[in-house]
């Protein structure tokens, strides 16, 4: 798949950002790594993190086609989303946060609902 390379590279961008102690991303627009930009307000989950599973999660299923694969990448994202959280118990300047842990799981969750919505429209349509 031509997404295969993207799909990497988010990844390994996903990790580093959620691994680095602070915030990588305030470090590098305000020059302070206590400050988390903020995309749009949060709303009993975190924005940020549903938007980052989200947009990983739509990328991975160009990326993936065959069921096997899809079986994995979902299994992926749910590893992933909860191990990068847990870890935040332990790097310096990041908490773990349940609303973080939410929007994670909901960002792969919509992205799989919508998939199989389209699925399901797609087939039932031939």
């Amino acid at each position: 798949s031509n997404y295969r390379i993207i799909f990497y590279f988010l990844n390994i961008s996903l990790i580093t950002l959620y691994l680095f102690p602070g915030s990588l991303i305030g470090w590098l627009v305000y020059d302070n790594k206590k400050i988390q930009p903020q995309i749009s307000p949060d709303f009993i989950i975190s924005s940020n993190h549903f938007y980052a599973f989200a947009f990983i999660s739509i990328i991975g299923f160009f990326t993936f086609k065959k069921q096997n694969q899809i079986k994995n990448l979902v299994i992926y994202l749910v590893l992933l989303s909860l191990i990068l959280e847990i870890f935040h118990f332990f790097i310096p300047d990041r908490s773990f946060q349940l609303s973080d842990l939410f929007g994670n799981f909901l960002g792969v969750v919509v992205v799989i609902f919508l998939r199989e919505l389209i699925n399901k429209y797609a087939t039932s349509k031939k």
